[in-house]
């Protein structure tokens, strides 16, 4: 438990909006963190104030507002209901303008820009896409600054003293923000905090006097614990993705990490190549022959275990990284001392340099951190010794390698990798990561390009893009590899490292037609060939191109056959990092997933309604239990109950055809 903050500083939420109020009492302007760290309390009164008197107006600069997942009518309903509920608890404050976001009802006095969504949670929002600020991430501060503010607004915990506040979750931005006003020569916006009590308390660089805030406030004890994300089943395309990236690190190396089960799963594939070497290298023999011993694993990577380890450089601190440290992976240490990391670069370190790497090294370096409930609870009961190796910074110092760190961070991180997701690639090696095709924005830019660009400044460096080589279900799934693309995020002439379930491509330094037959044999085989005759007019293929033999088979049930042994043992599990999900829950979720891809047309739906009538699965009575099918209820309950049990039965193994 945190200690009480000190009563001369700490003030109520009505004390703060009244402070904030007589300041701007018309046009109101507040900057909040992205993700964890925004206040949500705070910012529901702000906005209700607002909302109630269209006098007032109010522009909040924000990104990431993170609201609990919305369910479908029906089976979706009926499962995430009960675990929405249990996971983020029944007392949760959701964001009220995040809901009024997302239903097109902000009022017309208030606007939310934001320069980073919920991935695909406001394609539908007309606000939203209009408001969405496409921004690289380290010019948010710069952007920002010019736009003026006049308050920002911050939730932060309490160091156990009761002396010191910490950022925690989110000195990314807040910094360098600062920093920009004053250089402009504005005046300092208003700050204020909200003390969460169970926000893990980060010292170091994330931590500020009490009075770097003008008002305090605190959530009660009883307050909904943090948003947690719910971790998601990791796919055969994802376990494959993730095995090929895994040897691609370099012992000794720099490592960044993106989000979803794509990370899982390169997280989970450098354990076992760390933890069970013996049975990696046979899986990674059975997924591609001779992969272990490519030019690309021989240049960039290794896989053999860690000797020296891993430091993390990542503007998000996932859960990832925790079951790397656990592992014993992350351990590689670092200091801010440029001619002693030369030294011990070279190999050459003083007793003295020794010494500060065990006393204020740090293993893992980050500008915000969000995850699961088991990630926050690693942070909260870290040992002081062990949460000395955790620095969490500004964002500018992350995510830029130029600037009045550059000599420093050259050091600091050696042979990095930098992994990231994208939604698709083109043939010529650009990358789509957050727009539609029509413009709709999915997510946002956010430090992607950064990591892109740093690879290719940095000595001994890898960007690598994963994606699945498909996205859709049934009639509606199509290639993620494209001949041209509207809307890219990372542009051709930055290709580097792309890797799909079906292999990697080497791209950096190569010709066109080099680069298209690459990306090739990432593809999906059912719709190569529309590629290559595209490129053929494009005169990027000769006309008497073929595709290698090896390269035909791309199939999910190709993919399924490689990885079968491992899956079914064990070794690649559904859940590699732990499941917020109970063991029947799990079932069911193995069940809603094949349910829809086998519902994705009409035709198809009919089909397996009449097989649901006539198969004989054993009826999961927990798993109906769980759903609320103990009894239906009319014709709709009783069809949705019949192709849930044809699923289970599918995805258990306990059906039996008449």
């Amino acid at each position: 438990m945190s200690a009480e903050p000190p009563d001369e500083i700490t003030v109520d939420t009505a004390t703060s909006l009244d402070a904030l109020f007589r300041r701007c009492p018309g046009e109101l302007r507040i900057a909040a963190p992205l993700g964890l760290g925004k206040p949500h309390r705070l910012l529901n009164a702000i906005y209700r104030q607002v909302k109630a008197d269209p006098k007032r107006s109010l522009t909040l600069y924000t990104a990431l507002s993170l609201t609990p997942p919305k369910a479908k009518p029906g089976l979706e309903r009926r499962f995430l209901a009960p675990f929405a509920e249990r996971h983020f608890g029944a007392n949760f404050e959701a964001l009220d303008y995040a809901i009024d976001q997302r239903r097109n009802s902000l009022p017309s006095n208030v606007r939310i820009e934001e320069f980073y969504m919920q991935s695909g949670g406001l394609l539908g929002s007309h606000q939203a896409q209009r408001d969405y600020a496409s921004i690289n991430y380290t010019h948010v501060a710069r952007a920002v600054a010019k736009r003026g503010i006049d308050a920002m607004v911050q939730k932060v915990a309490l160091s156990p003293d009761g002396q010191r506040l910490s950022l925690s979750c989110n000195p990314d931005l807040t910094f360098d923000l600062l920093d920009e006003i004053a250089r402009l020569g504005k005046p300092r916006p208003l700050l204020i905090a909200e003390i969460d009590p169970q926000l893990p308390y980060i010292g170091g660089t994330a931590a500020v006097d009490l009075d770097f805030f003008d008002h305090v406030c605190r959530l009660p004890d009883d307050a909904a614990p943090p948003f947690a994300l719910p971790r998601g089943a990791v796919s055969d395309a994802d376990y494959a993705i993730g095995l090929y990236a895994s040897a691609l690190v370099k012992d000794g190396g720099t490592l960044q990490i993106g989000i979803g089960t794509l990370a899982d799963a390169l997280a989970h594939g450098l354990i076992l190549r760390h933890t069970r070497n013996a049975e990696y290298r046979a899986l990674l023999e059975r997924l591609e022959p001779g992969y272990a011993d490519s030019d690309i694993v021989r240049e960039a990577g290794g896989v053999a275990p860690f000797d020296i380890g891993l430091y993390g450089a990542s503007e998000m601190v996932n859960d990832a990284f925790r079951v790397l440290r656990e592992a014993g992976i992350l351990k590689r240490r670092v200091i801010d001392d440029v001619e002693a990391m030369q030294r011990i670069n070279a190999g050459r370190p003083s007793s003295a340099d020794t010494a500060r790497l065990e006393s204020e090294g740090r293993w893992l370096d980050g500008a915000f951190y969000l995850g699961s409930k088991d990630l926050y609870r690693w942070l909260q009961e870290m040992p002081a010794d062990e949460a000395r190796g955790i620095g969490m910074t500004r964002v500018s110092h992350i995510n830029e390698l130029y600037g009045g760190y550059e000599a420093l961070e050259r050091e600091q991180r050696r042979q990095p990798r930098f992994f990231n997701t994208c939604m698709l690639m083109t043939a010529l090696g650009g990358a789509a990561s957050e727009t539609l095709e029509d413009g709709r924005v999915v997510s946002g830019v956010g430090g992607q390009y950064n990591f892109v660009a740093m690879a290719h400044a940095l000595h001994d460096s890898r960007s690598v893009l994963m994606f699945r080589a498909t996205h859709g279900e049934g009639a509606r799934e199509v290639s993620s590899v494209h001949w041209h693309y509207g809307n890219l995020t990372i542009p051709r002439y930055l290709r580097d490292v792309a890797i799909t379930e079906y292999g990697v491509a080497d791209l950096r330094d190569r010709s066109d037609g080099e680069c298209v037959q690459a990306m090739l044999q990432l593809t999906d085989a059912r719709f190569q060939q529309p590629i290559i005759d595209a490129a053929k007019r494009a005169f990027k293929l000769r006309e008497d191109f073929v595709l290698p033999p090896d390269r035909t088979p791309n199939t999910p049930d190709k993919l399924a056959d490689r990885l079968g042994e491992a899956r079914r043992s064990g070794l690649l599990p559904d859940y590699p990092l732990r499941s917020d999900f109970s063991d029947v829950e799990q079932r069911l979720v193995r069940a809603l997933i094949w349910l829809k891809a086998n519902t994705a047309s009409k035709l198809a739906t009919i089909r397996l309604l009449a097989s649901a009538l006539l198969s004989k699965a054993a009826r999961d009575e927990e798993a109906m239990q769980r759903m609320g099918f103990a009894q239906t209820h009319g014709l709709g309950e009783w069809i949705e109950a019949r192709l849930l049990c044809r699923a289970l039965g599918q995805v258990t193994g306990d059906e039996q055809r008449p």
